[in-house]
């Protein structure tokens, strides 16, 4: 038996993140209480005629003294044998502000009283019992709608065989830190090659960037320490059944050394495990 739980802010993508399992196989079940949780594992575990795959929407809709009971309900099932993740989906505060501006909807703790910043802030709050036992945590500011379901099929796909999905995403330290990173690595101490003008229209997916770079003696340096790292503590991580693990890599625009070292670092790894996936932020 599996079990996803979706979680999230409202509007960080949550429906989108359904309807992809739905389509993947999963019995999918929106809006559902936290405290009839027990009663859904019982009822997969007790009938040869259950669902083997469920997914179910825990969001804020749920009563905060219910979301506050979310640690003690999850400890309850955690015994019993069935396998269970829960994936986390999250915005920054100005693009979930954006995307409600947009289709004018109502956000579900906003009243006359309470405006729609103050609900989003709230909401934070109120499922941080969720968010920190989440397995996985997909920060949608900078996807789109195709973008998040391609996220939400490869990650959870992925995890079938019970090998750890890994993620390599590259991103530009001046749009700030991937709120899904698992791992951050700054690597604005390597040789730039921004400040090459025959270089600067290229990224660091281009033949003109990676001869550059490779030919870098800290760049190559970097390169077989990040490696030697995860080499050595991947394992360790997968040990403790994590599920999925996001390698973030940062340089200044996103563009160039982070780009080089995630495909580097993508092509590494694909021979040595079954689920390796790259993403470069500030390319899309």
């Amino acid at each position: 038996m599996r079990l996803v739980i979706i979680s999230g802010r409202s509007g960080s993508g949550k429906n989108t993140a359904l309807h992809v399992l739905e389509d993947e196989g999963f019995y999918c079940i929106d809006n559902l209480p936290v405290t009839l949780l027990p009663s859904l594992v019982e009822k997969m575990t007790s009938g040869s005629d259950s669902p083997t795959k469920i997914a179910a929407s825990i969001d804020v809709r749920n009563m905060p003294e219910a979301l506050a009971e979310f640690p003690a309900v999850l400890a309850s099932i955690k015994p019993l044998t069935i396998s269970m993740e829960i994936i986390y989906l999250d915005a920054q505060d100005y693009t979930l502000i954006k995307r409600y501006s947009e289709t004018r909807r109502k956000h579900p703790l906003s009243d006359h009283d309470i405006g729609l910043s103050e609900a989003i802030a709230m909401e934070h709050d109120l499922l941080e019992p969720v968010a920190s036992r989440a397995d996985l945590i997909i920060d949608t500011t900078n996807l789109n709608l195709y973008e998040l379901r391609d996220r939400i099929r490869q990650r959870v796909s992925g995890s079938r065989d019970g090998n750890i999905a890994l993620l390599f995403e590259s991103f530009g330290f001046k749009r700030g830190i991937p709120l899904d990173a698992d791992t951050v690595f700054d690597v604005r101490c390597l040789p730039n090659p921004y400040w090459h003008p025959e270089l600067r229209k290229y990224n660091g997916k281009d033949e003109p960037v990676i001869l550059h770079l490779k030919r870098e003696a800290e760049v190559r340096q970097m390169l077989e320490d990040i490696k030697n790292f995860i080499d050595n503590w991947l394992p360790k991580y997968q040990q403790n059944n994590r599920t999925y693990f996001t390698v973030a890599i940062g340089c200044t625009g996103g563009k160039h050394r982070s780009v080089f070292l995630c495909e580097e670092l993508h092509n590494y790894f694909q021979a040595k495990l079954s689920n390796v996936q790259v993403r470069h932020r500030e390319l899309h």
